[in-house]
């Protein structure tokens, strides 16, 4: 028997657990919301936490994308498609090291998944999203979420993420707030989220 399940058997003997299955849990994972009402929610929570959202095409993301850095220097995922990687980005292939990123303006990446009721983001290291690092240490988070992965709530936001893989769920920019009540923003993360909504072309 492992320490897990010594433990385990423990707790069930003081809780007298006899047993028996587990209790059911029967989260609602599906309402009926259409694709506007989902993009207007998502809009509405990622504005209100601070975030700037952009709506284009998954054509036209990359003139978007260049207003949005303005001039500024960037990083992206090494496999991140050609057609959304700016022309002066660098690519974090070999991966780059924690002083080079933290000299670096933004980080431009796709996203698994995003939750409207919540207005959270949620990252698994998937195709275009790149490692953990990547995502945390420059300043400013450049999100490129396609409309077709927004869903309406958490339950149906965890069953689109591999639970094996490391998750990232981003709700607004990075921000704390200290003894005083004072919020800062960027402690723990980019301290500015730009998320373009892109719509099937």
């Amino acid at each position: 028997m492992s320490t897990r399940e010594a433990m385990l058997a423990r707790i069930r003997t003081a809780l007298g657990d006899t047993g028996g299955p587990p209790p059911r849990r029967d989260y609602q994972r599906i309402r009926e919301t259409g694709p506007a009402q989902l993009i207007t929610l998502l809009t509405d929570r990622l504005t209100d936490y601070g975030a700037r959202v952009h709506r284009t095409s998954a054509a036209a993301a990359i003139d978007v994308l260049t207003n949005v850095l303005d001039g500024h220097t960037c990083v992206v995922p090494a496999d991140l498609p050609a057609s959304w990687t700016p022309a002066d980005a660098r690519r974090d292939d070999p991966a780059l090291g924690t002083t080079e990123l933290d000299a670096i303006a933004a980080v431009v990446t796709t996203c698994a998944a995003a939750c409207a009721e919540t207005g959270t983001i949620a990252l698994d290291a998937g195709p275009g999203q790149g490692r953990r690092a990547l995502t945390l240490i420059p300043d400013h988070h450049i999100c490129l979420l396609p409309t077709d992965r927004i869903v309406r709530s958490v339950p149906e936001l965890l069953a689109r993420l591999d639970p094996a893989r490391p998750l990232t769920l981003i709700s607004g920019p990075s921000a704390t707030s200290d003894i005083e009540l004072q919020r800062v923003q960027g402690v723990h993360g980019p301290r500015t989220l730009t998320v373009l909504l892109l719509d099937a072309d």
